[in-house]
């Protein structure tokens, strides 16, 4: 027979239970948790909000600093001059500002006048300012805007479209100008601050990372002599920024805001910003001169591949290959440098890339001597090099027209295209030159050793390095006999540019198994 419990004995023993629990709980450290995801969230250490705090005032200072000497820029173009000027396409213009230039294309709907903003940053007290070229391209009339309000009409003192510099001079005294830094010394990871007028936004601040250097952009190359060597950063670039300063934590300009990689031409994570050594090189030209004097060594070049560094003989995948001359005046070629040879210094200094090789000449002028080491089929060459002064205009590639198809012959499937005879139509539509009337690239096949290393309209004139003549199909396929998997092919080709012309390149390739 069960004992009835009144109700305070049952209280009783809860209450007991509870406090056992509590005290059990206690003693496993299980309290400290509970209260934990019930209460307030622990505060950081003191040491590590001072560290914050340090880096915010830091961007503070910096932005205090060096926003009085960012400018708005302001060019307005006349519609009625603008009949023969170049389309949006054929200008190229950085991403962002293709709208701009297309309201070009239909002068009857046009005002009289087109407008395009920009940003730039004041260098000298006395007035000259610094800002991208395709800011103030084609314009009738430039005006900037400081900070405080102030406005001047600015004149342009030169531009320089291979390196998208332009330095322009208001009449203005005691101006705040900034510092100049190292972008040398710009290490991959490090923090800064874009400053700017991105859409209409006046003297905004943006931070973010250097995310990397030595960026090519091929995309805004106008000539083969476009400098190609961008600081990369992830501070929010957007229209409105280009020509503006990428400054360090320190507050020196380390470059001058670019473009942004995107496919709205709106901020997508990445922008670009010329290296403030090389713009102040062409700077202190266009005050000094009026123009650039550029030295060039008269090759045209390109990245190493893999299948290069095998070939030259390299250990590592660095330098650049040559792969023509510029002319038969080519300093290059004059010293005896051959198409094929991968530079690997110059002037002292190790050359890894094109964009580091062609800043390394930018900072000689014409006339210079420089020493150039290379590497030639597996044997090191030095070379001594006078430099010249760099072309006024450069051509454009162009695709040569197609022979029948009737008559295209595959040429070693290991490398994976077909190639035919040069048609009389052809020699006469470019001017074939006829030291490079070898055999056509017809076909290319997709995932071959030779796609996007060659390309159709390519004119294959030599198997190197025995130099080997090709003139027919027959003989390219004679010259390719032997050719087994995992072997390199090297070839000198011609490749046709419009109004006659042309340029020699050097293509290695590494066969490929039979498919």
């Amino acid at each position: 027979m069960s004992l009835p419990i009144s109700r305070t004995k049952i209280a009783s023993i809860i209450a007991v239970a509870f406090a056992g629990g509590i005290l059990f709980a206690s003693s496993m450290d299980w309290t400290d948790r509970l209260f934990a995801q019930g209460g307030a969230a622990p505060k950081p250490r003191q040491e590590e909000v001072k560290t914050l705090a340090d880096a915010s005032n830091a961007f503070v200072s910096i932005s205090e600093h060096i926003t009085p000497a960012v400018v708005s820029i302001q060019a307005e173009r006349d519609a009625r001059a603008r009949t023969n000027r170049r389309s949006p396409q054929q200008q190229q213009v950085p991403p962002g500002f293709e709208e701009f230039f297309r309201q070009f294309e239909n002068p009857q709907q046009q005002p009289r006048t087109q407008e395009s903003s920009g940003s730039g940053f004041v260098v000298s007290r006395d007035g000259y300012i610094l800002t991208n070229n395709h800011v103030v391209e084609g314009a009738d009339r430039v005006s900037v805007a400081m900070q405080d309000r102030r406005v001047y009409d600015a004149k342009i003192i030169g531009r320089d479209p291979t390196t998208d510099v332009a330095v322009l001079k208001i009449d203005a005294k005691n101006l705040t100008a900034v510092t100049f830094g190292d972008d040398e010394k710009v290490r991959i990871g490090e923090w800064v601050l874009a400053i700017g007028n991105p859409l209409g936004l006046d003297f905004t601040v943006t931070a973010g990372i250097v995310s990397a250097k030595g960026r090519p952009l091929n995309n805004l190359q106008r000539t083969q002599y476009d400098i190609s060597d961008f600081i990369q950063t992830d501070a929010a670039i957007n229209p409105g920024n280009s020509g503006g300063p990428l400054v360090n934590a320190r507050g020196e300009v380390v470059g001058i805001n670019t473009a942004i990689a995107s496919q709205t031409g709106f901020y997508a994570g990445y922008g670009f910003a010329i290296p403030i050594t090389l713009a102040k090189q062409v700077m202190d030209d266009l005050i000094e001169h009026g123009e650039v004097r550029r030295a060039v060594i008269g090759v045209s070049i390109g990245e190493v591949t893999p299948e290069d560094a095998a070939v030259a003989g390299l250990k590592t995948i660095a330098g650049v290959k040559v792969q023509a001359y510029s002319g038969d005046d080519s300093p290059a070629l004059k010293a005896g440098i051959e198409p094929g040879d991968v530079l690997t210094r110059i002037d002292g200094k190790a050359v890894d890339r094109v964009g580091q090789m062609q800043r390394i000449v930018r900072a000689r002028k014409p006339g210079d001597v420089v020493e150039v080491e290379a590497m030639r089929y597996g044997t090191r060459k030095t070379f001594s090099v006078k430099l010249a002064a760099a072309p006024k205009e450069a051509t454009v590639v162009a695709e040569a027209p197609a022979a029948p198809a009737s008559t295209l012959t595959p040429v070693s499937s290991r490398l994976g295209i077909s190639v035919e005879p040069v048609s009389a139509e052809m020699v006469q539509a470019v001017r074939l030159p006829e030291q490079y009337r070898g055999v056509r690239v017809a076909e290319i096949e997709p995932g071959s050793p030779a796609e996007e290393r060659l390309f159709v309209g390519d004119v294959i004139v030599q198997v190197l390095p025995k130099r080997e003549k090709v003139s027919t199909p027959a003989e390219l396929q004679a010259a390719l006999r032997n050719v087994k998997a995992g072997d390199y092919v090297s070839l000198l080709v011609y490749r046709p540019v419009r109004n006659g012309g042309g340029t020699t390149a050097v293509v290695n390739l590494r066969a490929a198994a039979d498919r």
